[in-house]
């Protein structure tokens, strides 16, 4: 079971997560972060805790990224919500069978082993099963924030499951029980 105390590092997904998905997003401009989540990272930093991005971007794979492209969205990134003491970027398709790309556990591998932190000693926080299956795999915590895009099996399936990214957040502090329930249908953030 992974480390419930406070967590050496708390990574989070992209898209979905922290700003808005919009798929195969190529255009920095086109970047808006989610309502609260500068104020989630904000929290985590003020705890001393290093913050991480573990995403994949297969439309790099794709050719609809290219790679300077995908830089220049992750810069925005940065610019609006603050530095992330770590990036860890799949540029894989789902057919080339890497290792980093969630629901494989090489992005959180990757991001504890540079932030030279316990994997288990890691929270990782997302929108979709491949996130906290990621998470699972790596011997992390996991824990999902439901949207619009979660399939009902992906809550059904995660050990904890939050609200909103500000009780996730909460949750990876240990500042609230961490408690294993379903979010009912329905009752999703966005």
């Amino acid at each position: 079971m992974p480390y419930m105390g406070k967590p050496a590092a708390v990574l989070f997904d992209r898209d979905g997560t922290l700003i808005y998905d919009v798929p195969y997003n190529n255009q920095a401009d086109r970047v808006k972060p989610l309502l609260g989540s500068r104020e989630a990272l904000d929290r985590v930093r003020r705890a001393g805790i290093p913050v991480g991005i573990v995403t994949n971007q297969s439309g790099v794979a794709r050719g609809l990224i290219a790679a300077a492209e995908l830089e220049e969205v992750n810069a925005r990134v940065e610019e609006l919500l603050g530095p992330f003491d770590v990036w860890a970027v799949c540029t894989h398709g789902d057919a080339d069978g890497c290792g980093c790309r969630k629901p494989a556990p090489g992005l959180v591998l990757h991001a504890a082993r540079t932030l030279g932190v316990d994997p288990g000693d890691c929270v990782v926080i997302g929108d979709i099963g491949r996130d906290v299956e990621a998470a699972r795999a790596a011997g992390a915590r996991g824990i999902l924030v439901p949207t619009e895009v979660t399939l009902p099996e992906e809550v059904a399936a995660a050990a904890e499951v939050a609200p909103d990214l500000a009780a996730a957040v909460s949750m990876a502090l240990g500042e609230v029980p961490a408690v294993p329930a379903a979010v009912p249908a329905g009752e999703v953030s966005s």
